[in-house]
């Protein structure tokens, strides 16, 4: 880990949707080291500022790559980037998914929004690594279907084994899924509450309700992990913004086990 920006390089952008594009970046000279599933970088446009933005592909070779959203000065100056510009990039920062821990169970992987991101790299990994999990279902919530990130993957995980199920907030013409929150499809899923992983990411509130959710179904808190990334600041625990309760996200998460979180959001909902 540094705490100095590296430069990297752009080799290749992939517009997501509207507002979210994929950056492969590659390094311009020495690499950070290595990222896991989970872990994020802080992600510098020069002249602009910096962000964090967990990993959505690790490729290799030392290339990664970050989907980012356009929501603000620095991400919209990340967003306009093109193949052979440079940014800075620092990192690997937080805590990871705990893949470990799931090893042999079935994996459930629940996304809201750009929450898909940092949950993509875990899909590709179990896919990749069939006979070391369950069985793998990944329930996608959008608010429209112009919303929904990798649609080009979404079928190759179903044709790789996968149950994916996406809903919408609002659908457009000619949707004929789903439609409402990302919890309604929890029905859609067989799987035994003992023999369950789960892997939760998106706005807090859709991470709090489907955590409570998941617990009314059975499964342990312990067993459903989380990611809150937000208010990350300086990625190494100094600063303080990111403080929820005793943890500092940007270190001791942004994934925890909701066994730890879960009474820290609900105080905040007070």
């Amino acid at each position: 880990m540094t705490t100095l920006p590296l430069p990297y390089r752009v080799t290749a952008v992939s517009a997501e949707n509207a507002d979210c594009v994929s950056l492969e970046v590659a390094p311009v000279g020495r690499a950070l080291p290595d990222f896991s599933p989970g872990r994020f970088a802080m992600m510098y446009a020069f002249g602009v500022g910096e962000v964090p933005i967990s990993v959505s592909a690790i490729p290799g070779g030392h290339r990664l790559v970050h989907t980012v959203r356009a929501i603000g000065a620095v991400t919209g100056a990340l967003c306009r980037l093109r193949p052979g510009d440079v940014l800075g990039l620092r990192g690997p920062y937080g805590t990871g998914w705990d893949l470990g821990a799931a090893a042999g169970s079935d994996l459930l992987v629940v996304a809201g929004g750009i929450g898909l991101a940092p949950l993509r790299p875990v899909v590709r990994h179990v896919l990749d690594h069939t006979d070391g999990y369950g069985r793998l279902h990944v329930l996608i919530g959008t608010r429209t279907p112009e919303d929904l990130l990798y649609r080009g993957e979404l079928e190759d995980w179903r044709r790789s084994s996968a149950q994916v199920e996406i809903t919408v907030d609002r659908p457009g013409p000619g949707w004929r899924g789903s439609v409402g929150v990302v919890t309604t499809l929890l029905d859609r899923v067989e799987s035994a509450p003992d023999r369950t992983t789960a892997l939760v990411c998106g706005p807090e509130v859709m991470i709090r309700h489907t955590a409570r959710a998941l617990l009314a179904r059975g499964l342990p808190a312990h067993r459903v992990q989380v990611s809150l990334e937000r208010n990350m600041r300086c990625g190494t625990g100094h600063c303080g913004h990111c403080q929820l309760g005793p943890l500092l996200l940007c270190r001791d998460g942004p994934v925890v086990g909701y066994d730890r979180t879960g009474p820290l959001l609900a105080v905040r909902e007070l």
